[in-house]
């Protein structure tokens, strides 16, 4: 099982990046699939979930109105789209993926995450 994050990238403040993750080895259609961030010197933390039928998300404060998590289960595929980034959204964004079927909790704590892709770089300069 493989998740594989890509979309990163330099981009000027106020630009926009969108960030996919493909998944491989299985599907996650009935899981919920999670984007968490880690910048330098920082701990990891949560950005955005979205839960299996697509209908439900959670974001983190700093990134609410700016982002959109979003998902294609026909192409075991989530994406982040990311507007008017900022200087602090500099950080390796990884996604995840729960292995529990159904969930409808959109789950926000990393340690309910099972599966971790290997994360893509996102760098907003000043």
């Amino acid at each position: 099982v493989q998740l594989q994050a890509s979309g990163g990238g330099l981009v000027q403040a106020g630009g926009s990046l969108r960030l996919s993750c493909a998944a491989s080895g299985r599907t996650f259609s009935r899981n919920v699939m999670g984007w968490f961030r880690q910048a330098p010197g920082k701990e990891r933390e949560f950005v955005a979930a979205i839960n299996w039928r697509g209908d439900s998300t959670r974001y983190a404060d700093s990134v609410k109105g700016r982002f959109t998590v979003s998902r294609d289960n026909a192409k075991n595929t989530v994406y982040l789209q990311m507007n008017s980034l900022k200087p602090e959204d500099t950080a390796i964004y990884y996604c995840a993926a729960d292995n529990t079927p159904y969930r409808m909790l959109v789950i926000t704590a990393q340690h309910d995450y099972d599966y971790w892709g290997q994360g893509t770089l996102v760098t907003v300069s000043s």
